[in-house]
């Protein structure tokens, strides 16, 4: 037992789960997601070891004295009924059709399902996946980036590990190539699924879900501070649109009690100037929506470029102005939301918001890496404490 449980331990670590094992390492054939998982299941062989362990004990041979089995029947009840669960509304309820797929620069998949009947969820929220094709036993989870009030799901899922890896691949032998004048990306449409370059059809996905997450809470504020990093975006991608969707839809009436918020600021950081690709027709269809930005406040960040004011990136900062200016479309990100350069000072955009929100309360959101997690935690209370505005952090690592 202490043997099975040490393997699992070990296969568990980061090093070995994410696959950050160097190449050259012999150990490296043991890492990765799927190694993780499937080693993660010896828990029952060391659940039935554990009541044979205690029947067989020879000290007492009364059975209702022999009480391992009590200890971990209700466990094992819960797990069993938890997987069931999953099992049953995956194959019934839950069952989805893939209507549409992208492959995105920086290995991200964008995938548009059909919604099933009667699916609610909110913003932020995510499902579980299983794709029988590349693994039958695996659910692995992912957020919904389609607004609730949209009648399809879509989820961009960027590529990791070797499950995920192998998700894209499915999708890559089916996506056809794309057509002059287009973006560059690879696209598949469930109706020419068959015949779209690589012949195959769209492999088959079940989902598990919604679940909740950090983000969900988001209506119970009158403003929204949302900071994503990378692909961290995907679920405030989905506030942004369910904002924007309820105060275009409910201009002329009065607000439903639970939705209180009335002004968004959306600031997202990336280093790859191609992952402004992954929500290009979300960030052109809020700035076209709320051309005065009364509603969202978008910044995009490159963080990879030096900081405007810096002469190293003057004469790009010149040509995307003038370019910004002349075509309404940004030079860099191909949107009609300017990018900006080098990572926003925090401060500032604290300060900001504190000054044009004073005496109300602001939920701040970030869905990233965990190394920004503290200065922003850190700002949201020094800000609550020396100013009337209140600053109330959740975040969620990605």
């Amino acid at each position: 037992m202490v043997v099975l449980m040490a393997v699992a331990y070990t296969l568990a670590h980061p090093w070995f789960r994410r696959g950050k094992l160097s190449e050259g390492n012999p150990l490296r054939r043991l890492s990765g997601f799927n190694m993780f998982w499937y080693s993660h299941h010896l828990f029952v062989i060391v659940y039935v070891a554990f009541v044979v362990h205690g029947v067989c004990l020879y000290i007492n041979r009364t059975w209702y004295k022999q009480t391992t089995w009590m200890y971990l029947a209700i466990p094992i009840l819960l797990y069993a009924g938890e997987r069931l669960l999953r099992a049953l509304r995956s194959h019934g309820l839950t069952t989805v059709r893939i209507e549409k797929v992208a492959l995105y620069p920086g290995n991200v998949i964008a995938i548009h399902m059909s919604k099933p009947h009667g699916f609610s969820y909110k913003s932020g929220q995510y499902i579980y996946v299983n794709c029988g094709e590349v693994s039958p036993f695996e659910w692995h989870p992912f957020t919904i980036t389609s607004a609730p009030g949209d009648d399809y799901l879509s989820m961009h899922i960027r590529c990791r590990g070797d499950w995920t890896a192998s998700f894209r691949a499915l999708f890559a032998q089916v996506c056809r190539p794309p057509a002059a004048g287009q973006s560059g990306l690879l696209r598949a449409d469930f109706a020419s699924s068959t015949a779209a370059g690589g012949g195959g059809k769209l492999p088959k996905l079940l989902i598990d879900g919604p679940y909740g997450a950090p983000a969900q809470d988001y209506r119970k504020y009158d403003v929204l501070l949302l900071i994503g990093l990378g692909i961290g975006a995907t679920p405030l991608i989905s506030i942004v649109k369910d904002v924007l969707n309820n105060i275009s839809d409910n201009k002329d009436e009065e607000q439903p009690a639970e939705f209180m918020t009335r002004r968004v600021y959306f600031y997202w950081c990336t280093r790859e100037e191609g992952s402004f690709e992954w929500f290009r027709g979300v960030m052109n269809e809020v700035a076209e929506r709320d051309a005065r930005g009364d509603v969202v406040e978008l910044h995009n960040h490159c963080t990879s470029v030096y900081e405007e004011g810096d002469a190293r990136s003057a004469l790009l900062v010149m040509l995307q102005a003038l370019h910004h200016a002349k075509s309404g479309v940004d030079v860099v990100s191909g949107t009609r939301v300017r990018t900006h350069f080098a990572r926003p000072n925090w401060r500032d955009v604290f300060k900001r918001v504190a000054c044009n929100h004073q005496g109300q309360r602001v939920g701040v959101f970030y869905c990233g890496d965990q190394k920004v997690t503290p200065e922003l935690r850190r700002l949201s209370q020094d800000f609550s404490h020396k100013t009337t505005t209140k600053f109330v952090f959740h975040k969620e690592n990605f």
